[in-house]
């Protein structure tokens, strides 16, 4: 009797979750149960896997409303029914299509219209939906004549009265009104609940055919959608499956010969038992895809990198959609597909930023829009947005809203209102909040895709499924990931500068330059890799030099040791021990010497764990991939690992080997294989950081800028300006005549770009230079005013930070001269105004100023000092007893030195917060330092700008931290420009950062905590 049930996923309105809608329907013993949130189709196929546990028939439809009002809601006779409901929905969230008062004449949908917007007629599916409340109503005349179309309609919305006042606060934050301000068609009936079905029917008793209407819809409606039953992607690339499995042979083979030549048999096997599986799994249309795209890519000159396991592939190699060679590094194809594998892998491809939606236009219109979407995603309410939002409904004052959300519940105050705040805060933890765009996931499916959801249209401007990617990967439909990220950006702008600056064409891809290159090596061991993809964060840059990297295949695998969940096992601590002391250690057993020789006998790829299984255990290859899988993911199940677990061992005592090691082997992969990384993923990663370090080698300016264009990536702006002047360039400020929007290179001259002025509009930022090729240089202030339309405040920016200091005139003058000029000012007036009327000449007394008047300037403006250093405006004239360049020397002895922060990184330990600092010295070079909980308590962190540190260096592999004592930031001269006004003399100065960053794991554990055999085990 339930036509009418709201799951959370009515957002801001529904109380219940899928599983306790379908739980508590069971408890009333309701037999058949309609699913209808409003407008979305997001739960239906979480909906029907509910069901059919509990032995409830599921049925689904959606309730339509416009602008909070019920029209009416439709329930699908069949699945294609749904896909009439979405394509409705579909044209008003994508196309602006109204949606009707009446519904549209569905062919597989029930309609059912409130009373409050009854139709004149209804057609043959069409009825009207009767309350309990509303059945004295039946009295009237008019309604009477309409029982013959009647059903019961019993909406379902909450289950208690808790959750009752929980559906008014989410409509309340859905209007963003308080509670008291709500009116009775904002939130629904308190009858919404639940109720045993014979009650119902009770109540209509004297309305047989309501009752016959509301079961004939039960019974001739249903949701006939089987999961896995085909895959629901696009079914071929060409006409058929044939032609597809022939053209992608064609393909691999015309690859195979480019990349490996024409002899190569261990190469030609692998390719041939790769397109056995891809054919036997329906694979080819992927494949031929996912290259189809690559080769558009390829057309327009953009860079890309396929990582992620479709790397392990040959065919891919082959096909060109990712560069890294299985064979060379022992890449198994059963990591990406095996016929034993249920959940559908997937291509991770990146491009520039700047180049994705290029990418993503060409598959929206080569594959049809009514075939390609995103998966979407839902957003959930969050800690803070939680009680700012919960608060605001109950009228709290804006001060105890920022109280609530940024400081913990220990530090809330208590009061009734508050309490009420934190008890329904808390029932809104996992509550959807919004439908957001999943960052990378494309569908492209065979059929219209409306068949499986409706389609929104978020802000970013492409079409998303109401579903997610797990879902979505339920139902058969596996998604392409089309990535973007700045690395790439930078690689490639780097490159096309080169070639423009230069007239050198750099070819990235040439593997000889981009895995092993003798320079980049010596830079790799000694960390020197701020600005490179991957490689630049100071965690990873201390690894570097612990490990002297000094060529690809270590690169490789420190980019999988770096990863958090690696680290944390131990496994980071003992590769570092083992790679710098290969005489102190025994592999524990032959089949580690011969299969991980390369990684000292460590577990540090998913491969490892596969091959382990089957050289150790004796399991086939797809067998490993079950083992690796079942202990890794956050869904894992306990039974099916059990299983997995029983089997390793079956086929250890098959192989012969005695229990004890088989525990020991087993023990080692369930400490690793939950947090591993796939090698192929760190074989991707390792070679755009090659590539990146190449060219920051031999080409830094053009590098530094190029990183500066594409924003940077772990530091701030301030830092890779810094690599720039380290590295030969002049710095300049923004110039009028010579400086662009972006960053520029002009020789050895780095001109900073008008981007670096937040207070310039982006649009006038272009004009400047636009307006400049158009009709030359700049002669004046009064020439540059009379050709852009700009305002006083904004040319006051542009004298403060020196664009007009080849007018050779002080910065004074120049403000006065602007002011005169822009008086009474109307852009209507421009042209009349500078022309016709002339400024009359003048003449100023000699104004002096500061030297360091321009620094403050540039720290006020830009964040940063760039006519001078952070050290030449401390009071001091102290620069440090030490220098980075001799730390290595005092290994275990106390130093003192003088340092400017670049970042600190928290980490939260059993006693407390503790940071690591990266700085540089009075010389440009960086060093790290830690500090421990007691040591900041009293010298703790005071924001940007120079300390003085005093600490003990320890000299870990070839790397020196030093454990901070002491520190005290330095005072700095107060700002010259303020020497009238005491009170802003020292305001400037906090607009000098450092960055932040936060992590939430534990320390990683000592070396007695591993507990990884060095030594071999007997048996």
């Amino acid at each position: 009797m339930f036509l009418n049930c709201h799951s959370f996923h009515s957002l801001r309105y529904g109380t219940l979750s899928v599983e306790e809608l379908v739980k508590q329907a069971h408890l009333f013993g309701t037999k058949e149960l309609v699913l209808t949130d409003i407008n979305t189709v997001s739960a239906i196929y979480d909906f029907k896997k509910a069901c059919e546990s509990y032995g409830i028939k599921p049925i689904i439809g959606v309730e339509i409303r416009k602008e909070n009002r019920l029209l009416y809601i439709a329930v699908a006779k069949e699945f294609l029914g749904i896909g009439e409901i979405n394509r409705m929905l579909t044209a008003c969230n994508c196309d602006g299509a109204e949606l009707t008062e009446t519904a549209p004449e569905f062919r597989k949908v029930f309609i059912i219209y409130p009373l409050s917007n009854c139709p004149e007629s209804l057609r043959e599916n069409e009825y009207l939906g009767i309350r309990e409340e509303e059945i004295n109503l039946l009295m009237k005349p008019e309604l009477k004549a309409k029982i013959p179309k009647m059903v019961i309609w019993h909406p379902v919305t909450f289950s208690t009265k808790k959750e009752y006042n929980l559906h008014r606060i989410l409509r309340a934050i859905d209007g963003n009104t308080l509670l008291s301000k709500l009116n009775a068609n904002d939130f629904c009936a308190k009858t919404e609940f639940f109720k045993p079905v014979e009650s119902i029917k009770n109540a209509f008793a004297n309305f047989p055919k309501i009752i016959a209407n509301t079961q004939k819809i039960l019974d001739e409606s249903g949701f006939d959608f089987i999961f896995k039953e085909k895959v629901k992607n696009k079914k071929f690339f060409t006409t058929s499956k044939k032609d597809d499995m022939k053209l992608l042979r064609q393909l691999a083979y015309a690859g195979l010969k480019r990349r490996y030549g024409e002899h190569d048999e261990a190469a030609r096997k692998r390719t041939e038992k790769e397109l056995k599986v891809i054919d036997q799994l329906n694979f080819s249309a992927y494949f031929l895809i996912t290259w189809d795209i690559i080769q558009y890519s390829n057309t327009l000159g953009f860079m890309h990198v396929g990582r992620g396991s479709g790397a392990n592939s040959i065919v891919s190699y082959c096909l060109g959609i990712t560069d890294i060679c299985p064979i060379e590094l022992d890449l198994y194809f059963e990591r990406f597909l095996n016929l034993n594998r249920k959940s559908p892998p997937d291509f991770d491809i990146d491009w520039s930023w700047q180049h994705r939606d290029q990418i993503l236009d060409y598959i929206f219109t080569k594959y049809g829009k009514e075939h390609v979407a995103f998966c979407g995603t839902n957003v959930e309410f969050k800690y803070r947005s939680i009680f700012r939002e919960v608060g605001k409904a109950f009228g709290l004052p804006k001060e105890e809203l920022d109280t609530l959300a940024t400081k913990p519940l220990s530090d809330h105050h208590e009061d009734k209102i508050v309490r009420l705040v934190h008890e329904y805060g808390q029932l809104l933890e996992k509550f959807p909040n919004q439908r957001s765009m999943h960052s990378c996931g494309i569908l492209i499916s065979e059929d219209p895709i409306t068949d499986y959801s409706a389609l929104e249209m978020p802000p970013k401007g492409f079409p998303i499924v109401q579903f997610d990617m797990h879902v979505a990967e339920d139902i058969g439909l596996e998604k392409f990931d089309i990535l973007s990220q700045r690395g790439l950006g930078t690689i490639s702008d780097t490159v096309h500068l080169i070639k423009k600056n230069r007239g050198i064409e750099v070819d990235i891809r040439d593997t000889s330059i981009s895995k092993d290159e003798a320079l980049c090596n010596e830079y790799l061991a000694v960390g020197k890799t701020i600005g490179c993809f991957y490689i630049e964060s100071p965690a990873m840059r201390g690894l570097l030099r612990r490990l002297k990297c000094g060529d690809y295949i270590t690169l490789v695998a420190a980019s999988s040791i770096i990863r958090p969940g690696v680290a944390q096992s131990g496994m980071m601590k003992e590769y570092i021990f083992r790679h710098n002391h290969p005489d102190k250690f025994e592999y524990f057993h032959e089949v580690f010497k011969e299969n991980l020789s390369e990684t000292y006998g460590i577990m540090v790829y998913q491969e490892d764990v596969i091959k382990i299984a089957q050289y150790y255990g004796g399991l086939s290859l797809a067998d490993g991939d079950i083992l690796r899988r079942a202990m890794s993911g956050k869904g894992r199940s306990l039974a099916a690992l059990q299983k997995v677990k029983d089997h390793f061992f079956e086929s250890c005592r098959k192989q012969g080997h005695p229990e004890n090691l088989s525990k020991e082997v087993y023990r080692q992969i369930e400490s690793f294989a939950g947090y591993s990384f796939c090698k192929a993923h760190s074989a991707s990663y390792a070679v755009e950081s090659y590539q990146s370090l190449y060219l920051k080698v031999y080409y830094p300016l053009e590098f530094m800028v190029c990183v500066i264009n594409n924003q940077g990536g772990f530091y701030r702006t301030e830092v890779y300006v810094h690599e720039a002047k380290m590295s030969g360039g002049l710095i300049e400020n923004p110039c009028v005549n010579n400086s662009r929007f972006e960053t520029t290179l002009n020789d050895q001259t780095v001109y900073l770009g008008f981007m670096h002025l937040q207070s310039l509009e982006t649009r006038i930022a272009h004009e400047i230079a636009e307006e400049r090729t158009r009709n030359g240089l700049y002669h004046s202030l009064k020439d540059f005013i009379r050709r852009i339309p700009i305002g006083i405040e904004t040319v006051q920016t542009l004298i403060f930070i020196g664009a007009f200091r080849f007018t050779g005139k002080p910065k004074n003058e120049l403000l006065i001269e602007a002011r005169l000029l822009l008086i009474n000012f109307k852009p209507e007036n421009r042209t009349m105004m500078l022309i016709e009327e002339p400024v009359a000449e003048y003449r100023l007394p000699e104004l002096k100023r500061d030297p360091f008047e321009d620094a403050f300037d540039e720290i006020e403006i830009i964040g940063f000092p760039v006519s001078c250093t952070p050290f030449d405006l401390l009071e001091t004239k102290y620069r440090g007893s030490v220098f980075v360049k001799d730390l290595l020397k005092f290994h275990k002895r106390q130093v003192k030195m003088l340092a400017y922060l670049i970042s600190r990184k928290h980490v939260p330990t059993k006693k407390g917060t503790m940071y690591f600092g990266t700085w540089i010295d009075v010389n440009g070079d960086y060093f790290d330092t830690a500090h421990f909980p007691d040591s900041l308590e009293k010298y703790p962190f005071q924001g940007g700008g120079c300390y003085l540190l005093l600490g003990t260096v320890e000299v870990d592999y070839h790397f020196p931290t030093i454990t901070i004592h002491k520190m005290a930031k330095m005072p700095m001269i107060p700002d010259p420009r303020y020497s009238y006004h005491k009170e802003k003399q020292y305001d400037v100065h906090r607009q000098l950062k450092e960055d932040v960053s936060m992590t939430f794991r534990q320390p990683y554990p000592q070396e007695h905590e591993i507990g990884l055999p060095r030594h071999k085990l007997r048996s």
